[in-house]
Protein backbone atom coordinates (compact mmCIF):
# COMPACT_ATOMS: atom_id res chain seq x y z
CA UNK A 1 0.00 0.00 0.00
CA UNK A 2 1.33 3.48 -0.94
CA UNK A 3 1.30 6.05 1.84
CA UNK A 4 0.87 9.78 1.38
CA UNK A 5 2.98 12.14 3.50
CA UNK A 6 4.87 9.17 4.97
CA UNK A 7 7.63 9.78 7.49
CA UNK A 8 10.29 8.36 5.18
CA UNK A 9 12.21 11.25 3.68
CA UNK A 10 12.72 9.50 0.35
CA UNK A 11 9.01 8.91 -0.10
CA UNK A 12 8.19 12.43 1.08
CA UNK A 13 10.62 13.94 -1.44
CA UNK A 14 9.12 11.81 -4.20
CA UNK A 15 5.61 12.75 -3.19
CA UNK A 16 6.39 16.47 -3.03
CA UNK A 17 8.07 16.42 -6.44
CA UNK A 18 5.23 14.51 -8.13
CA UNK A 19 2.45 16.59 -6.62
CA UNK A 20 4.26 19.81 -7.46
CA UNK A 21 4.58 18.76 -11.09
CA UNK A 22 0.95 17.64 -11.35
CA UNK A 23 -0.20 20.87 -9.73
CA UNK A 24 1.72 23.10 -12.13
CA UNK A 25 0.57 21.07 -15.12
CA UNK A 26 -3.16 21.07 -14.33
CA UNK A 27 -4.18 23.81 -11.93
CA UNK A 28 -3.09 27.03 -13.75
CA UNK A 29 -4.87 25.92 -16.94
CA UNK A 30 -8.01 24.93 -15.02
CA UNK A 31 -7.97 28.29 -13.22
CA UNK A 32 -7.79 30.04 -16.59
CA UNK A 33 -10.72 28.04 -17.95
CA UNK A 34 -12.88 28.67 -14.89
CA UNK A 35 -11.92 32.34 -14.90
CA UNK A 36 -13.38 32.60 -18.39
CA UNK A 37 -16.43 30.53 -17.43
CA UNK A 38 -17.24 32.60 -14.38
CA UNK A 39 -16.65 35.86 -16.22
CA UNK A 40 -19.13 34.78 -18.91
CA UNK A 41 -21.62 33.77 -16.21
CA UNK A 42 -21.58 36.96 -14.14
CA UNK A 43 -20.60 39.73 -16.57
CA UNK A 44 -24.36 40.16 -16.68
CA UNK A 45 -24.04 42.09 -13.41
CA UNK A 46 -21.98 44.78 -15.18
CA UNK A 47 -23.94 44.70 -18.43
CA UNK A 48 -27.07 45.38 -16.38
CA UNK A 49 -25.75 48.85 -15.50
CA UNK A 50 -26.58 49.94 -19.08
CA UNK A 51 -28.48 46.99 -20.63
CA UNK A 52 -31.50 47.15 -18.32
CA UNK A 53 -32.26 50.77 -19.23
CA UNK A 54 -31.59 50.22 -22.96
CA UNK A 55 -33.95 47.22 -23.17
CA UNK A 56 -36.50 48.30 -20.56
CA UNK A 57 -35.71 45.41 -18.20
CA UNK A 58 -36.98 45.87 -14.63
CA UNK A 59 -35.19 44.67 -11.49
CA UNK A 60 -37.55 41.70 -11.15
CA UNK A 61 -37.10 40.75 -14.82
CA UNK A 62 -33.35 41.06 -14.42
CA UNK A 63 -33.42 38.87 -11.31
CA UNK A 64 -35.52 36.26 -13.10
CA UNK A 65 -33.22 36.23 -16.13
CA UNK A 66 -30.13 35.99 -13.94
CA UNK A 67 -31.69 33.05 -12.10
CA UNK A 68 -32.95 31.19 -15.19
CA UNK A 69 -29.35 30.33 -16.01
CA UNK A 70 -29.34 28.07 -12.96
CA UNK A 71 -32.64 26.40 -13.85
CA UNK A 72 -31.26 24.67 -16.95
CA UNK A 73 -27.88 24.36 -15.23
CA UNK A 74 -29.66 22.38 -12.50
CA UNK A 75 -31.53 20.16 -14.98
CA UNK A 76 -28.46 19.33 -17.06
CA UNK A 77 -25.78 19.06 -14.39
CA UNK A 78 -26.17 15.41 -13.29
CA UNK A 79 -26.54 14.04 -16.87
CA UNK A 80 -23.54 16.12 -17.94
CA UNK A 81 -21.33 14.75 -15.14
CA UNK A 82 -22.34 11.16 -15.90
CA UNK A 83 -21.57 11.71 -19.60
CA UNK A 84 -18.23 13.21 -18.59
CA UNK A 85 -17.43 10.02 -16.69
CA UNK A 86 -18.46 7.94 -19.70
CA UNK A 87 -16.70 9.85 -22.50
CA UNK A 88 -13.75 11.31 -20.59
CA UNK A 89 -13.25 14.64 -18.87
CA UNK A 90 -11.07 16.34 -21.47
CA UNK A 91 -13.34 15.87 -24.49
CA UNK A 92 -16.46 16.72 -22.50
CA UNK A 93 -14.99 19.85 -20.91
CA UNK A 94 -13.83 21.04 -24.35
CA UNK A 95 -17.38 20.52 -25.68
CA UNK A 96 -18.82 22.50 -22.79
CA UNK A 97 -16.47 25.43 -23.43
CA UNK A 98 -17.46 25.70 -27.10
CA UNK A 99 -21.16 25.58 -26.20
CA UNK A 100 -20.99 28.19 -23.48
CA UNK A 101 -18.75 30.49 -25.57
CA UNK A 102 -21.32 30.61 -28.36
CA UNK A 103 -24.23 31.14 -25.97
CA UNK A 104 -22.36 33.82 -24.02
CA UNK A 105 -21.74 35.69 -27.27
CA UNK A 106 -25.45 35.35 -28.07
CA UNK A 107 -26.23 37.56 -25.06
CA UNK A 108 -25.03 40.52 -27.16
CA UNK A 109 -28.01 40.16 -29.49
CA UNK A 110 -30.95 40.02 -27.08
CA UNK A 111 -33.60 42.69 -27.66
CA UNK A 112 -35.87 42.49 -24.62
CA UNK A 113 -36.94 40.42 -21.61
CA UNK A 114 -38.09 37.35 -23.58
CA UNK A 115 -34.89 36.91 -25.59
CA UNK A 116 -32.96 37.65 -22.39
CA UNK A 117 -34.71 34.73 -20.69
CA UNK A 118 -34.15 32.37 -23.64
CA UNK A 119 -30.41 33.01 -23.99
CA UNK A 120 -29.84 32.75 -20.24
CA UNK A 121 -31.59 29.35 -20.29
CA UNK A 122 -29.36 28.23 -23.17
CA UNK A 123 -26.24 29.49 -21.42
CA UNK A 124 -27.11 27.53 -18.27
CA UNK A 125 -27.61 24.32 -20.26
CA UNK A 126 -24.36 24.90 -22.17
CA UNK A 127 -22.19 25.49 -19.11
CA UNK A 128 -23.80 22.75 -16.95
CA UNK A 129 -21.27 20.18 -15.87
CA UNK A 130 -18.11 22.25 -16.14
CA UNK A 131 -17.70 23.10 -12.45
CA UNK A 132 -18.70 19.70 -10.98
CA UNK A 133 -16.87 18.01 -13.86
CA UNK A 134 -13.61 19.67 -12.86
CA UNK A 135 -14.28 18.85 -9.19
CA UNK A 136 -14.63 15.18 -10.16
CA UNK A 137 -11.58 15.43 -12.45
CA UNK A 138 -9.45 16.63 -9.53
CA UNK A 139 -10.39 13.53 -7.50
CA UNK A 140 -8.82 11.46 -10.31
CA UNK A 141 -5.49 13.26 -9.93
CA UNK A 142 -5.01 14.37 -6.32
CA UNK A 143 -4.97 12.24 -3.14
CA UNK A 144 -7.41 13.28 -0.40
CA UNK A 145 -4.71 15.05 1.64
CA UNK A 146 -4.26 17.59 -1.18
CA UNK A 147 -7.80 18.17 -2.38
CA UNK A 148 -8.93 21.11 -0.28
CA UNK A 149 -5.95 23.26 -1.25
CA UNK A 150 -6.27 22.25 -4.92
CA UNK A 151 -9.97 23.01 -4.88
CA UNK A 152 -9.17 26.35 -3.27
CA UNK A 153 -6.66 27.16 -5.99
CA UNK A 154 -9.12 26.18 -8.73
CA UNK A 155 -12.02 28.13 -7.21
CA UNK A 156 -9.65 31.10 -6.89
CA UNK A 157 -10.69 31.77 -10.49
CA UNK A 158 -13.86 33.37 -9.07
CA UNK A 159 -12.13 36.18 -7.15
CA UNK A 160 -9.55 36.51 -9.94
CA UNK A 161 -12.44 37.11 -12.35
CA UNK A 162 -13.58 39.85 -9.98
CA UNK A 163 -10.14 41.41 -9.63
CA UNK A 164 -9.41 41.46 -13.36
CA UNK A 165 -12.87 41.14 -14.84
CA UNK A 166 -14.63 43.90 -12.90
CA UNK A 167 -12.40 46.76 -14.12
CA UNK A 168 -12.35 45.18 -17.61
CA UNK A 169 -16.14 44.94 -17.74
CA UNK A 170 -16.48 48.50 -16.49
CA UNK A 171 -14.07 49.68 -19.19
CA UNK A 172 -15.80 47.72 -21.98
CA UNK A 173 -19.04 49.54 -21.23
CA UNK A 174 -17.16 52.60 -22.46
CA UNK A 175 -17.18 51.19 -26.01
CA UNK A 176 -20.78 52.37 -26.36
CA UNK A 177 -21.53 53.34 -29.97
CA UNK A 178 -18.48 51.59 -31.48
CA UNK A 179 -19.54 50.14 -34.85
CA UNK A 180 -23.14 50.86 -33.89
CA UNK A 181 -23.22 48.55 -30.87
CA UNK A 182 -23.85 49.35 -27.23
CA UNK A 183 -21.04 48.98 -24.70
CA UNK A 184 -22.81 46.08 -22.98
CA UNK A 185 -22.96 44.25 -26.33
CA UNK A 186 -19.19 44.59 -26.78
CA UNK A 187 -18.76 43.35 -23.22
CA UNK A 188 -20.56 40.09 -24.05
CA UNK A 189 -18.80 39.59 -27.42
CA UNK A 190 -15.24 40.28 -26.25
CA UNK A 191 -15.51 38.27 -23.04
CA UNK A 192 -16.98 35.22 -24.85
CA UNK A 193 -14.10 34.84 -27.31
CA UNK A 194 -11.54 33.32 -24.85
CA UNK A 195 -13.78 30.27 -24.20
CA UNK A 196 -13.76 29.43 -27.92
CA UNK A 197 -9.98 29.91 -28.13
CA UNK A 198 -9.23 27.76 -25.06
CA UNK A 199 -11.48 24.82 -25.95
CA UNK A 200 -9.04 23.05 -28.34
CA UNK A 201 -6.23 23.36 -25.78
CA UNK A 202 -8.21 21.35 -23.21
CA UNK A 203 -7.51 18.08 -25.03
CA UNK A 204 -3.85 19.02 -25.43
CA UNK A 205 -3.10 20.09 -21.85
CA UNK A 206 -5.34 17.76 -19.82
CA UNK A 207 -5.55 13.97 -19.66
CA UNK A 208 -8.37 11.92 -18.19
CA UNK A 209 -6.16 10.11 -15.66
CA UNK A 210 -2.52 9.78 -14.55
CA UNK A 211 -2.26 6.60 -16.67
CA UNK A 212 -2.36 8.83 -19.79
CA UNK A 213 0.15 11.41 -18.49
CA UNK A 214 3.21 10.92 -20.70
CA UNK A 215 4.70 14.07 -19.18
CA UNK A 216 5.22 12.07 -15.95
CA UNK A 217 8.03 9.54 -15.73
CA UNK A 218 6.80 5.93 -15.53
CA UNK A 219 7.81 5.47 -11.84
CA UNK A 220 6.03 8.71 -10.93
CA UNK A 221 2.90 7.65 -12.82
CA UNK A 222 2.96 4.29 -11.04
CA UNK A 223 3.33 5.94 -7.63
CA UNK A 224 0.43 8.33 -8.19
CA UNK A 225 -1.86 5.66 -9.66
CA UNK A 226 -1.08 3.28 -6.77
CA UNK A 227 -1.75 6.01 -4.21
CA UNK A 228 -5.12 6.92 -5.73
CA UNK A 229 -6.04 3.26 -6.19
CA UNK A 230 -5.29 2.52 -2.52
CA UNK A 231 -7.54 5.39 -1.43
CA UNK A 232 -10.33 4.20 -3.71
CA UNK A 233 -10.14 0.65 -2.32
CA UNK A 234 -10.17 1.96 1.27
CA UNK A 235 -13.32 3.98 0.60
CA UNK A 236 -15.07 1.13 -1.22
CA UNK A 237 -14.14 -1.29 1.57
CA UNK A 238 -16.44 0.69 3.89
CA UNK A 239 -19.23 0.92 1.30
CA UNK A 240 -19.42 1.18 -2.46
CA UNK A 241 -22.38 3.21 -3.69
CA UNK A 242 -24.12 2.85 -7.02
CA UNK A 243 -25.20 5.98 -8.89
CA UNK A 244 -28.85 5.41 -7.90
CA UNK A 245 -27.93 4.89 -4.24
CA UNK A 246 -25.84 8.05 -4.32
CA UNK A 247 -28.61 10.22 -5.75
CA UNK A 248 -31.03 9.00 -3.06
CA UNK A 249 -28.48 9.16 -0.22
CA UNK A 250 -29.73 11.38 2.67
CA UNK A 251 -26.20 12.61 3.36
CA UNK A 252 -25.76 13.71 -0.26
CA UNK A 253 -29.07 15.59 -0.01
CA UNK A 254 -27.98 17.21 3.27
CA UNK A 255 -24.73 18.37 1.65
CA UNK A 256 -26.77 19.78 -1.23
CA UNK A 257 -29.03 21.69 1.18
CA UNK A 258 -26.02 23.21 2.91
CA UNK A 259 -24.46 24.14 -0.43
CA UNK A 260 -27.79 25.74 -1.42
CA UNK A 261 -27.47 28.29 1.39
CA UNK A 262 -23.92 29.11 0.30
CA UNK A 263 -24.95 29.56 -3.33
CA UNK A 264 -27.75 31.91 -2.28
CA UNK A 265 -25.19 34.03 -0.44
CA UNK A 266 -22.70 33.99 -3.30
CA UNK A 267 -25.17 34.86 -6.05
CA UNK A 268 -27.02 37.40 -3.95
CA UNK A 269 -23.72 39.25 -3.59
CA UNK A 270 -22.36 38.61 -7.10
CA UNK A 271 -25.31 39.67 -9.24
CA UNK A 272 -26.22 42.81 -7.29
CA UNK A 273 -22.90 44.07 -5.92
CA UNK A 274 -22.19 46.38 -8.90
CA UNK A 275 -25.66 47.92 -8.58
CA UNK A 276 -25.18 48.43 -4.83
CA UNK A 277 -21.77 50.05 -5.35
CA UNK A 278 -22.87 52.25 -8.24
CA UNK A 279 -25.62 53.51 -5.94
CA UNK A 280 -22.87 55.36 -4.05
CA UNK A 281 -22.73 57.75 -7.04
CA UNK A 282 -19.73 56.23 -8.86
CA UNK A 283 -19.08 55.92 -12.61
CA UNK A 284 -19.04 52.51 -14.33
CA UNK A 285 -15.23 52.41 -14.33
CA UNK A 286 -15.02 53.47 -10.67
CA UNK A 287 -17.61 50.82 -9.82
CA UNK A 288 -15.45 48.21 -11.54
CA UNK A 289 -12.42 49.03 -9.40
CA UNK A 290 -14.40 49.12 -6.14
CA UNK A 291 -16.10 45.80 -6.91
CA UNK A 292 -12.64 44.26 -7.40
CA UNK A 293 -11.79 44.85 -3.71
CA UNK A 294 -13.98 42.02 -2.29
CA UNK A 295 -12.42 39.66 -4.84
CA UNK A 296 -8.91 40.58 -3.73
CA UNK A 297 -9.69 39.65 -0.13
CA UNK A 298 -11.50 36.50 -1.27
CA UNK A 299 -8.48 35.32 -3.30
CA UNK A 300 -6.21 35.39 -0.26
CA UNK A 301 -8.79 33.91 2.10
CA UNK A 302 -9.83 31.10 -0.22
CA UNK A 303 -6.32 29.73 -0.78
CA UNK A 304 -5.31 30.14 2.89
CA UNK A 305 -8.47 28.47 4.21
CA UNK A 306 -8.08 25.51 1.84
CA UNK A 307 -4.48 24.96 2.95
CA UNK A 308 -5.51 25.23 6.59
CA UNK A 309 -8.22 22.61 6.10
CA UNK A 310 -5.71 20.18 4.57
CA UNK A 311 -3.13 20.88 7.27
CA UNK A 312 -5.65 20.05 10.02
CA UNK A 313 -7.30 17.23 8.07
CA UNK A 314 -10.68 18.76 8.97
CA UNK A 315 -13.51 19.76 6.62
CA UNK A 316 -16.81 20.32 8.42
CA UNK A 317 -15.68 22.92 10.97
CA UNK A 318 -13.81 24.91 8.33
CA UNK A 319 -16.77 24.92 5.94
CA UNK A 320 -19.36 25.68 8.64
CA UNK A 321 -17.37 28.55 10.16
CA UNK A 322 -16.78 30.18 6.76
CA UNK A 323 -20.46 29.95 5.77
CA UNK A 324 -21.67 31.31 9.13
CA UNK A 325 -19.17 34.20 9.14
CA UNK A 326 -20.07 35.00 5.54
CA UNK A 327 -23.74 35.24 6.47
CA UNK A 328 -22.97 37.40 9.52
CA UNK A 329 -20.80 39.78 7.45
CA UNK A 330 -23.51 40.14 4.79
CA UNK A 331 -26.07 40.88 7.51
CA UNK A 332 -23.80 43.62 8.87
CA UNK A 333 -23.38 45.03 5.34
CA UNK A 334 -27.15 45.31 5.00
CA UNK A 335 -27.48 47.13 8.34
CA UNK A 336 -24.81 49.82 7.87
CA UNK A 337 -25.15 52.85 5.60
CA UNK A 338 -21.57 54.13 5.50
CA UNK A 339 -20.16 53.24 2.04
CA UNK A 340 -16.71 52.27 3.37
CA UNK A 341 -18.15 50.07 6.12
CA UNK A 342 -20.60 48.51 3.67
CA UNK A 343 -17.88 47.62 1.15
CA UNK A 344 -15.66 46.24 3.95
CA UNK A 345 -18.48 44.01 5.24
CA UNK A 346 -19.39 42.88 1.71
CA UNK A 347 -15.72 42.06 1.10
CA UNK A 348 -15.59 39.85 4.19
CA UNK A 349 -18.91 38.23 3.25
CA UNK A 350 -17.70 37.42 -0.26
CA UNK A 351 -14.35 36.08 1.00
CA UNK A 352 -15.95 33.80 3.59
CA UNK A 353 -18.65 32.59 1.20
CA UNK A 354 -15.98 31.46 -1.25
CA UNK A 355 -13.67 30.08 1.46
CA UNK A 356 -16.47 27.63 2.35
CA UNK A 357 -16.15 25.88 -1.00
CA UNK A 358 -12.60 24.49 -0.66
CA UNK A 359 -13.14 22.31 2.45
CA UNK A 360 -16.75 21.57 1.47
CA UNK A 361 -15.91 20.05 -1.91
CA UNK A 362 -13.25 17.84 -0.33
CA UNK A 363 -16.07 15.99 1.50
CA UNK A 364 -17.82 14.03 -1.33
CA UNK A 365 -14.59 12.36 -2.44
CA UNK A 366 -14.12 11.01 1.11
CA UNK A 367 -16.99 8.53 0.68
CA UNK A 368 -17.76 8.34 -3.07
CA UNK A 369 -15.72 6.88 -5.95
CA UNK A 370 -16.03 6.36 -9.71
CA UNK A 371 -19.40 6.96 -11.35
CA UNK A 372 -20.99 7.42 -7.91
CA UNK A 373 -18.58 10.30 -7.24
CA UNK A 374 -19.40 11.86 -10.62
CA UNK A 375 -23.14 11.53 -9.99
CA UNK A 376 -22.92 12.57 -6.34
CA UNK A 377 -20.84 15.68 -7.02
CA UNK A 378 -23.19 16.52 -9.89
CA UNK A 379 -26.23 16.07 -7.63
CA UNK A 380 -24.83 18.21 -4.80
CA UNK A 381 -23.82 20.90 -7.25
CA UNK A 382 -27.10 20.79 -9.17
CA UNK A 383 -29.40 20.87 -6.15
CA UNK A 384 -27.24 23.45 -4.42
CA UNK A 385 -26.91 25.62 -7.51
CA UNK A 386 -30.70 25.92 -7.64
CA UNK A 387 -29.98 28.65 -5.09
CA UNK A 388 -28.55 30.55 -8.02
CA UNK A 389 -32.06 30.68 -9.44
CA UNK A 390 -33.82 31.42 -6.15
CA UNK A 391 -31.53 34.19 -4.87
CA UNK A 392 -31.48 36.62 -7.85
CA UNK A 393 -35.21 36.13 -8.49
CA UNK A 394 -36.21 36.85 -4.88
CA UNK A 395 -33.80 39.79 -4.60
CA UNK A 396 -35.15 41.29 -7.83
CA UNK A 397 -38.79 40.80 -6.84
CA UNK A 398 -38.38 42.33 -3.38
CA UNK A 399 -36.26 45.18 -4.75
CA UNK A 400 -39.07 46.14 -7.14
CA UNK A 401 -41.53 46.14 -4.23
CA UNK A 402 -39.39 47.79 -1.55
CA UNK A 403 -36.71 49.58 -3.56
CA UNK A 404 -34.14 48.02 -1.24
CA UNK A 405 -31.65 45.13 -1.37
CA UNK A 406 -31.37 44.77 2.40
CA UNK A 407 -34.37 42.58 3.21
CA UNK A 408 -33.73 39.68 0.75
CA UNK A 409 -29.94 39.67 1.23
CA UNK A 410 -30.38 39.78 5.01
CA UNK A 411 -32.77 36.83 4.77
CA UNK A 412 -30.21 34.71 2.90
CA UNK A 413 -27.56 35.69 5.45
CA UNK A 414 -29.70 34.42 8.33
CA UNK A 415 -30.52 31.14 6.55
CA UNK A 416 -26.82 30.45 5.89
CA UNK A 417 -25.91 31.09 9.53
CA UNK A 418 -28.70 28.83 10.75
CA UNK A 419 -27.79 25.96 8.39
CA UNK A 420 -24.13 26.06 9.41
CA UNK A 421 -24.95 24.83 12.94
CA UNK A 422 -26.47 21.40 12.08
CA UNK A 423 -23.96 20.99 9.25
CA UNK A 424 -21.06 21.29 11.69
CA UNK A 425 -22.43 19.03 14.43
CA UNK A 426 -23.92 16.33 12.18
CA UNK A 427 -20.95 16.37 9.81
CA UNK A 428 -18.34 16.21 12.57
CA UNK A 429 -20.17 13.28 14.18
CA UNK A 430 -20.22 11.47 10.85
CA UNK A 431 -16.51 12.15 10.25
CA UNK A 432 -15.60 10.78 13.68
CA UNK A 433 -17.71 7.65 13.07
CA UNK A 434 -16.02 6.99 9.72
CA UNK A 435 -12.56 7.54 11.23
CA UNK A 436 -13.39 5.12 14.06
CA UNK A 437 -14.62 2.50 11.60
CA UNK A 438 -11.46 2.89 9.51
CA UNK A 439 -9.26 2.50 12.61
CA UNK A 440 -11.07 -0.69 13.59
CA UNK A 441 -10.59 -2.19 10.12
CA UNK A 442 -6.80 -1.71 10.20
Amino acid sequence: MVAVADTGSRLSDTEARIMRRVTWRLIPFLILCYFVAYLDRVNLSFASLEMNADLGITASQYGLGAGLFFLTYFLCEIPSNLLLHRFGATRWIARIMVSWGLCAMGMAFIDGPNSFYIVRLLLGAAEAGFYPGVLFFLTLWFPAAYRSRMLGMFIAAIPISGILGSPLSGALLGLDGWFGLHGWQWLYIIEAIPALILAPFVVLVLQDSPAQARWLDAPDRDWLMACLNDERKAIEAKRKYSVVQTLANPWVLFLAATYFTNVCLLNGITFFLPQIVKGFGLTNLQTGFVVALPSLLALVGLIWWGRRSDAHGERYGHAAFANALGGAALLVAMLVDNPVAKVAALSLAFACTLAFTAPFWAIPGSFLTGAAAAGGIGAISALGVSGGFVAPWIVGQLHDVTGDFRIPLGLFACIAMAMSIPFYFVGSRRARALAHAAARSV
